[in-house]
């Protein structure tokens, strides 16, 4: 599933090529929205909560959009081939004179007032990429110790405690500050809950930065992915486990978990 960093660069991107402009074409395919129509209504801003974008029109509504597991934006030239989203797998279209958006297997979408954002959002944690995370780092350390016994893995990857982390930024903060990712949330006292966090907001805003670079996936990562590769630390070869535990894979029902067993041993 797409984590912050992905999401923050997407809206920047519909941002970049609907703001400012009154739709033409605005086509969306979702059951619940599907008699709404915003042609003539210009994107006000682009925005993102942790995994949810946020396209906020002039008008005073929003289109929401979640990707879930498979989704994506993607920008074309309007006029061009590619900008018809004739694929049953888009979800929505939308266009300016310059320039189409195409939503491609979306997993949410809803249209609301603007207004109304909170009822959909209200439930999540502090935006680990949001401007207003360090005033809210103390809500957020304390939101990571609400079930004390709870794995810092499965903690963290809970959008109730923190929005817009994934396993790949879990896996990677709790590297960078040699926690075990099985480690009781309670066993942590506030400062190292923050200083956690603050790691994962320092890893999600260079993925950010590196992206407008050079493009999704341009950062080298520590342990995500890495499954038997040597750590870059200490050449211990990395492990995989899941939310479960270390020894456990894997499945539906629970998120993959990497590591390194030295610079993370169990405490």
């Amino acid at each position: 599933m797409p984590e912050g960093d992905v999401l923050r660069l997407t809206a920047e991107r519909l941002g970049a090529a609907l703001r400012g402009a009154p739709l033409v074409r605005a086509e969306l395919r979702w059951p619940t929205a599907a008699g709404v129509d915003l042609v003539g209504a210009t994107v006000r801003e682009s925005v993102a909560y942790g995994k949810h974008l946020l396209l906020r029109f002039d008008d005073g509504r929003t289109l929401h959009t979640h990707l879930r597991m498979d989704g994506s934006w993607r920008v074309y030239r309007t006029g061009t081939r590619q900008a018809a989203g004739r694929s049953p797998a888009v979800r929505a279209v939308l266009a300016t004179a310059s320039w189409t958006c195409v939503g491609l297997q979306l997993g949410m979408l809803d249209v609301l007032r603007t207004r109304d954002e909170p009822r959909l959002l209200g439930h999540l944690g502090p935006d680990v990429l949001g401007d207003d995370f360090a005033d809210r780092l103390d809500e957020a350390a304390d939101r990571l110790a609400t079930d004390p016994g709870r794995p810092l893995c499965a903690a963290l990857l809970d959008q109730r405690t923190v929005a817009g982390l994934g396993t790949i930024w879990t896996a990677e903060s709790l590297f960078a500050t040699r926690r075990w990712p099985w480690t009781p949330a309670g066993d942590l006292d506030h400062d190292a809950r923050r200083a956690l966090l603050v790691a994962a907001r320092r890893l999600m805003v260079r993925s950010v930065t590196a992206g407008r670079r050079a493009g999704l996936g341009s950062v080298e990562l520590a342990v995500h992915g890495r499954h038997h590769a040597p750590c870059r630390r200490c050449r211990t070869p990395v492990a995989l486990g899941s939310t479960a535990g270390p020894g456990s894979r894997p499945d539906a029902g629970e998120r993959a978990i990497y590591w390194c067993p030295s610079c993370q041993a169990a405490p």
